[in-house]
C-alpha cells in the first residue's frame, strides 16, 4: 500500500530556511552596546525562536536594566535587522531545494514564523512568496511559539489537520509548538543540538531530506501515535 504523502509542510523561518539567525545575532549583540552592556551567550541561546516580546524581556533581564522601553528596544532591533535583511539572506544548506521538492510534488506549503509580518515580507524577497500558500506571522497569531497556536492557525487556513502535516523547525520553541500543535517533526537545529520530545526526528541539516523522507516520518508518526492516527 502506498502511503501518503504529508497534507502539508510547514516551515519555520529562521534559523531554518534563512540562516538569519546570524544576522538577529549581530543586531541583538550591537543594541547590547547601545543600551552600554554585553549579551550573554545564554540570553542569546533563550532567544531563538522566541517573538519579539519574549526577545526583549530576555535581553532586558540580561543587561541588568528591566526598565527598558520593550517597545523602543523592539523598534530599533526592527530598523537594524531589516536593514540587514534588505542586502539579502543566505538559505540553509538544502532548505530551498527541499521547499522546491514539496512544491514539485504538488503539496501545499506554510511558512510558520515567531518573527513579524513587515519584517517576514523583507525576507519572503529571499526565499519567495510564491513558494507558500499561507504565511503566518508572530503578530498574527493569539499566541507565539512555543504555544501551538501558530502551528494550528497555519493548518487551519490551509484547510487541513496539523496531526495530517510535517513541521520543520530548528529551535526548541519551534518544535515544542508543532508538536503541542500534533504535526510529526523534523527538528534541524541550526544554532546547537537541543533536546526533543519523543517521535520528534532529528536530522544535521536539510541536505539530502526528500519528500519521501517526510512522507516516512509522518507515517512513522501516525503508527506511534493513538492520537495522530485516530
Amino acid at each position: 500500500m502506498n502511503t501518503p504523502p504529508p497534507a502539508a509542510v510547514l516551515f519555520d523561518m529562521d534559523g531554518t530556511l534563512i540562516d538569519s539567525e546570524k544576522l538577529w545575532d549581530v543586531a541583538l549583540r550591537e543594541l547590547a552596546v547601545h543600551y552600554g552592556g554585553q549579551l550573554s551567550a545564554e540570553a542569546r541561546m533563550a532567544m531563538v525562536g522566541s517573538d519579539m516580546a519574549t526577545t526583549m524581556g530576555l535581553l532586558h533581564e540580561d543587561l541588568g536594566q528591566p526598565w527598558r522601553d520593550p517597545a523602543t528596544g523592539a523598534a530599533w532591533l526592527t530598523r537594524r535587522v531589516t536593514a540587514l535583511f534588505s542586502a539579502g539572506v543566505p538559505a540553509r544548506p538544502g532548505a530551498f531545494e527541499l521547499v522546491r521538492a514539496v512544491r514539485t510534488a504538488g503539496i501545499r506549503t506554510a511558512l510558520v514564523t515567531s518573527t513579524e509580518r513587515a519584517l517576514a515580507d523583507v525576507a519572503l524577497h529571499t526565499i519567495g512568496r510564491r513558494n507558500f500558500d499561507v504565511v503566518c506571522c508572530g503578530d498574527e497569531v493569539p499566541a507565539t511559539k512555543p504555544d501551538p497556536a501558530p502551528y494550528l492557525a497555519a493548518a487551519a487556513a490551509l484547510g487541513v489537520s496539523a496531526v495530517d502535516c510535517v513541521a520543520v523547525e530548528d529551535s526548541p520553541a519551534g518544535v515544542a509548538s508543532a508538536h503541542a500543535a500534533g504535526a510529526a517533526v523534523l527538528a534541524v537545529p541550526a544554532e546547537a543540538p537541543f533536546p526533543v520530545p519523543d517521535r520528534v526526528q532529528v536530522r544535521a541539516s536539510l541536505c539530502d531530506v526528500t519528500v519521501a523522507d517526510l512522507t516516512a516520518l509522518l507515517a512513522a508518526y501516525r503508527a506511534d501515535s493513538p492520537v495522530a492516527a485516530g
